[in-house]
C-alpha cells in the first residue's frame, strides 16, 4: 500500500461538494432563525423609515468651565438614551457629533412629543426647607394648610383637581360616617399632586404629635389649620426682597425664574414658584441632592386612594439625609415643617411634616396619569444629564420621502449590479455562471444578516448604508476576476484546467485577503471616526467585505473546482471562458525532422 504523499491536504480541495453542501446549509438556517424571529426585513433607519432628528448642542453651565468633554458627553448620551428607550422607544438612536453636539434620532410611530420632552431636560431635583412663603399674586388668599397635607403640588402632565395628603406607608385614612375623612382635604384648596411619604415605623394619618401612636385604620384626627405661609422676618433681608420682587404670575415669568433658581449651588438659598398652589418660597440649602435617588418608577397606589403615583427609593446617605431634615421641619411651625422639591428650579411639590421619616422610601401622588406619572419617574430614575443642551435645530422626515430615498438607492443597486453581469457574460463567458451565483449568495447573506442584526445590535438601514452595499458590488466582483484571471494565467502556461485551478488558487487567495484587508480597515476607520449616518456606511463596507471573503473561500473556489471536472469547461469550449484562442495560447509549433536512412543489417551487406 504507498503511503501518502506529503503535503496534500484533502480539505476543500479534495472535497468541494461538502464544502458547497456546508455553505448552503449554514445558508438555510440563518434564513430559517430570519423567520423565526419575526423580522423578515431589515429595520429601517430614520432616512427611510421617517421621523424626527433632533440636534442638541452642550453648554458649559454657570461656574462651571470645561465641563463639555468626552466623559460628560458619553454620561448624557447614555442617559438620553435610556431615558427616551424608558418610553418604550426601542429603535431611537443617540450619537455624539463632534465634540459639543448629540444627535437625536426618533423614528416614526412613536411618541415622539413625549420623546422630545425627555431629551436634554436636565431633571436636576433637590430636596429644600421652606424658610418662608406668600401669595405669588399680591393681595391673594392664603391657602391653610393642614400638617398632614401637601401643597401646590404639579403633576407633569394632565392634571385634576383632588384632596391630597402625606402620610407614612401602610397607614390608612378612614371615616365611620361615610364622608370624606377630614385630614384627606386641603381645606377648600385644590390639588394636582401630593407627596406620600414611607416610613418603616407608620403613623396615623393627620397626625399633628410625631409621638402619635393610633392605630392604623381608625378615624383619623382633624388636624388644626395653620395660618397661611407668610414671610418670615428672620431671613436674610436680601433673600426677603428676591421673595417679594418674584414674579409667578405668568408661564413665561415662572419659566424665567425657574431657570435662575435652576443654576443655583447646592449651599445658596433660593426663591421659587409654585404655580398649582399660588405661593411662592424662600427655600434654604439643598437637604437631599436628587442623585441620591436610586430609583424611581411609576405604580398604582396599593391603597387604592391616590391613583397613579411615583415612589422613590435613596441610597443609604440619601436616606440618612432625608430621616434627619424630616425630623428637623417636623419640631418647627408652618411653613418652615414643609420642605419643597424642587425640580429644574420649579417646585413640584411642598408637603409638610409632622414626623420624621426614615427608610429611603417615599413618593408623589395625586394628580397623576400614566403617562404622566411614568415620564416623571423615568426622568428621575436615570439621574441628572451632566451638562446643559439646547436644541439647534429639529428635522422631521416623512415615510414617503424616505421610500423614495429606498427606491432610488435600490434602482442605483440595480444597475451596477447589471452593469457587472453584463461585463462578466461578455468577457468570461462560462465563468460568469459562477461569478453570478457567488453575487446571489454574497446578497441573500447581506440581506438575512442585516434583518437579524436589527433586532440583535439595533442596526438600521439608512441610505448611506445601502450605499455601502451597492459599492461592494464591486469589491466582490473583483474577487472573482482576481480568481479567475489567475486561473487562466495557469491555462496560458500550458496547464490543464484543474491543476490550474489548483495552483492558481493560492496566488489569487493572497491577492484577495489583501485587497479585503485594506477595504475592511478603511471601513473600521470610518465607523470609529465619525458619527451619525456615515457609520452605516461604513458597517455595511465592512460586513460584506467580511462576506466576501466567506463567499470567495467556501462557495466560489469549491464551485470552480467542481466545474473544472466538467468537459465543457475541460475541454476549453468557447463559451467556458477557457477558449485557447480567447486566451491566446498558440499551438504548439512542429519541427520538421530530417529523414534519416534505415540502419541496414551488416550481414545483409
Amino acid at each position: 500500500m504507498a503511503a501518502p504523499k506529503k503535503g496534500r491536504k484533502p480539505s476543500a480541495q479534495g472535497r468541494p461538494g461538502r464544502t458547497l453542501v456546508l455553505t448552503l446549509i449554514a445558508l438555510v438556517a440563518l434564513t430559517g432563525g430570519m423567520f423565526l424571529s419575526g423580522h423578515t426585513t431589515p429595520r429601517l433607519g430614520i432616512d427611510l423609515a421617517g421621523g424626527t432628528s433632533i440636534t442638541l448642542k452642550a453648554k458649559n453651565e454657570p461656574g462651571q468651565k470645561n465641563a463639555v468633554n468626552k466623559t460628560n458627553m458619553e454620561t448624557a448620551v447614555g442617559i438620553i438614551e435610556r431615558r427616551v428607550n424608558g418610553l418604550g422607544v426601542s429603535e431611537a438612536e443617540v450619537q455624539t457629533q463632534g465634540t459639543d453636539n448629540i444627535i437625536v434620532n426618533i423614528p416614526k410611530g412613536t411618541d415622539e412629543e413625549s420623546a422630545r420632552e425627555q431629551v436634554g431636560t436636565t431633571a436636576k431635583l433637590a430636596f429644600r426647607p421652606v424658610l418662608a412663603g406668600m401669595p405669588a399674586v399680591a393681595g391673594g388668599e392664603a391657602t391653610p394648610k393642614p400638617s398632614a397635607s401637601t401643597s401646590g403640588e404639579k403633576a407633569k402632565g394632565d392634571k385634576k383637581d383632588e384632596g391630597a395628603k402625606a402620610e407614612p406607608s401602610g397607614s390608612t385614612s378612614a371615616d365611620t360616617s361615610g364622608s370624606p375623612s377630614p385630614s384627606a382635604t386641603t381645606q377648600g384648596r385644590a390639588v394636582t399632586s401630593g407627596l406620600a411619604a414611607q416610613d418603616e415605623t407608620p403613623a396615623p394619618s393627620g397626625t399633628t404629635n410625631p409621638g402619635s401612636s393610633a392605630p392604623s385604620g381608625s378615624p383619623s384626627a382633624q388636624a388644626p389649620a395653620p395660618e397661611a405661609p407668610a414671610a418670615a422676618p428672620g431671613i436674610p433681608a436680601d433673600l426677603q426682597k428676591k421673595l417679594e420682587a418674584l414674579d409667578c404670575s405668568t408661564a413665561a415669568a415662572r419659566a424665567d425664574a425657574g431657570s435662575k433658581s435652576g443654576v443655583a449651588k447646592n449651599g445658596e438659598s433660593i426663591v421659587a414658584c409654585d404655580p398649582e398652589s399660588q405661593f411662592k418660597y424662600a427655600l434654604g440649602p439643598v437637604a437631599v441632592e436628587g442623585k441620591r435617588i436610586k430609583e424611581a418608577s411609576a405604580a398604582i397606589d396599593p391603597r387604592g386612594v391616590e391613583g397613579w403615583i411615583v415612589q422613590m427609593t435613596f441610597d443609604g446617605k440619601g436616606a440618612d439625609q432625608f430621616g434627619d431634615i424630616t425630623g428637623q421641619l417636623a419640631a418647627k411651625p408652618a411653613p418652615e415643617n414643609q420642605f419643597a422639591i424642587v425640580l429644574d428650579g420649579e417646585i413640584v411639590s411642598a408637603p409638610s411634616v409632622s414626623t420624621a421619616i426614615s427608610g429611603g422610601n417615599a413618593q408623589i401622588s395625586g394628580g397623576f396619569n400614566q403617562k404622566s406619572a411614568e415620564a416623571l419617574g423615568n426622568m428621575l430614575s436615570y439621574g441628572a444629564l451632566p451638562l446643559t443642551f439646547e436644541e439647534q435645530s429639529v428635522t422631521t422626515v416623512t415615510a414617503a420621502l424616505g421610500g423614495e430615498q429606498l427606491e432610488a438607492g435600490l434602482i442605483a443597486g440595480a444597475i451596477g449590479l447589471a452593469l457587472v453581469v453584463i461585463y462578466l457574460i461578455v468577457y468570461y463567458r462560462g465563468l460568469a455562471l459562477i461569478a453570478i451565483a457567488s453575487l446571489l449568495l454574497s446578497a441573500a447573506l447581506t440581506y438575512v444578516l442585516m434583518s437579524l442584526l436589527g433586532p440583535a445590535i439595533g442596526f438600521a438601514l439608512n441610505l448611506p448604508a445601502v450605499c455601502g452595499a451597492i459599492v461592494a458590488i464591486g469589491i466582490t466582483a473583483d474577487s472573482f476576476i482576481v480568481f479567475f484571471e489567475r486561473v487562466r494565467d495557469e491555462v496560458r502556461e500550458g496547464r490543464t484546467l484543474r491543476p490550474a485551478v489548483q495552483r492558481g488558487w493560492p496566488r489569487a487567495r493572497r491577492t484577495i485577503l489583501v485587497s479585503d484587508f485594506v477595504s475592511f480597515l478603511a471601513a473600521a476607520v470610518l465607523f470609529v471616526v465619525t458619527v451619525g449616518k456615515v457609520q452605516g456606511f461604513a458597517f455595511t463596507l465592512g460586513l460584506t467585505t467580511l462576506l466576501d471573503v466567506v463567499v470567495v473561500f467556501f462557495f466560489t473556489k469549491p464551485l470552480l473546482t467542481l466545474a473544472a471536472r466538467s468537459k465543457f469547461f475541460s475541454d476549453g469550449h468557447p463559451w467556458s471562458g477557457f477558449d485557447p484562442k480567447r486566451l491566446g495560447i498558440k499551438p504548439p509549433v512542429r519541427r520538421t525532422r530530417r529523414p534519416v536512412a534505415p540502419l541496414t543489417d551488416p550481414k545483409e551487406a
